[in-house]
Parts: C-alpha cells; structure tokens; sequence
C-alpha cells in the first residue's frame, strides 16, 4: 500500500507566518507539522511515500526530510502541484506512483492521537472502493459532513450551512486505484477546486465507501492562526505517539 501526504497550498489562512514559508514546515510543539502525518504513516506499516507540495517554498521539504533517512525509509518520493486545483487534482499526480496499489491519502496539516494501523488493515482486506475517517467535532460546518439513514451513511456534504450531524470526514483517506478513473471524470467547483468530497460521494453511490469512527483527538492545524496555537498546545501536552 502507497502512502501519500499532501503539503501543498498557500497557506492563507494562516497568513503572516506563511508568507515566506509553507505551512506544513511550520512547528508543531518539538517537530515540522510535516513530521507527524510521516510517522503516522510509518507506524501504519506504510513505508513507500510520496509528498505532494507546490508554491515557492518546495524545495524547503527536499532540505528538511532529504531521502528520510530519520524516518528509517530507503526513499521519499515529491510531486509538485502547479496552481491551486484542489485536493482531487493533486491526488492525479500520484497516478504513475500508485499504479495498481491501494493507497493512503493524509492531509499535512491533519494530527491525529492514535495509530490508523486497524483502520489500514482493515482496507487491506477489502475487495475494491475507499474508507474515510469520521470525527465528531463542534463546528462541522468548516468541513466535509457525514449524512445518515440509520447506521448507514448516505452522503457527505462540503461545507453545510446546515449541518445534518456533527460527524466530519477527517484529512485521511483510503483509495483503491480505480479512484484516478473518478478524478478524471470530476468537474471544478464553485470554488474553481476538484473536491475530494466529490470523490468519496462516488463511491458512496457505488455502495463501495466504508467508515471508522476516529478514537482520541484530531487537530487540523491549517484551520486557523487559532488552531494552529491549540496544536501546539495539546501536543505538548498530551504527545501525538500514534499507538
């Protein structure tokens, strides 16, 4: 299975402190935020990855994580994303990467407690589709939202102006390889983005996407300046180890 971290974008909404540098290169209490998806990755048994980044200030992770020698990895692949075309568009850079693998995609600026080794596995040993992570979080209308019937997830809604639960879809991803047979079908949005929301709904009206509730905590650090700071915070104070 492929692992693939995607570090790319401008980072405005934490503008100054990403004004000369990418945001993933930012500290997260002792360690680049870079750092964390990398290792959970690694303690998932993924050891063949590829980070995504774009903007100015590339170059900058090639300085930082070389080859991933510090990691214990033999090598580290990098794409670079013209533009801003969303998380679905950067996903087709990785297509001759994957080739017929399953695959992981995690989000950079995403930081989460605990190990995704079950979850992994558990995607190991299905037939074909995709997985996503939920978690139940206080403000769900900042990100892709989970719909139900019962137990059964239904649909997932990009940025609800009435959210329909509290269950958002967290910046980890599973991908069977057939996904690049979506991603190429998938017309911009309002945004002028290819959403990955867009994406994991295919599936679902496939009847091929599954989901795990998330235990322990999640930050996403690209949220805000504010969130950033409670990142910091919270890892200083109770660790990320990825158990």
């Amino acid at each position: 299975m492929k692992g693939i971290i995607l570090a790319g974008g401008l980072g405005t909404r934490l503008h100054p402190l990403t004004r000369i540098t990418n945001k993933h290169l930012l500290p997260v209490y002792d360690k680049p935020m870079i750092y964390y998806p990398i290792e959970m990755l690694i303690k998932a048994g993924i050891d063949d990855i590829m980070i995504i980044t774009g903007g100015n200030n590339s170059g900058d992770f090639l300085r930082l994580l070389g080859n991933g020698k510090e990691f214990g990895l033999k090598h580290i692949h990098y794409a670079y994303q013209e533009g801003e075309g969303g998380i679905a568009d950067a996903l087709k850079l990785t297509q001759d990467f994957v080739g017929d693998h399953k695959m992981i995609v995690a989000l950079g600026d995403n930081i989460i407690e605990k190990n995704i080794k079950s979850f992994t596995e558990e995607f190991r040993k299905q037939k074909s589709g995709a997985k996503v992570i939920l978690k139940e979080v206080k403000n769900p209308k900042e990100y892709g939202v989970a719909e139900f019937k019962g137990k059964k997830m239904i649909n997932i809604v990009e940025k609800p102006k009435k959210p329909k639960t509290n269950y958002a879809v967290i910046g980890i991803y599973f991908y069977s390889p057939d996904v690049f047979e979506i991603t190429e079908k998938l017309k911009p949005s309002k945004r002028g983005e290819l959403e990955i929301t867009d994406v994991n709904n295919a599936y679902l009206k496939r009847g091929e996407l599954t989901c795990n509730i998330l235990d322990g905590w999640w930050k996403d650090c690209g949220e805000s300046k504010d969130a950033l700071l409670e990142a910091n915070v919270f890892v200083a104070k109770h660790g990320a180890n990825h158990i």
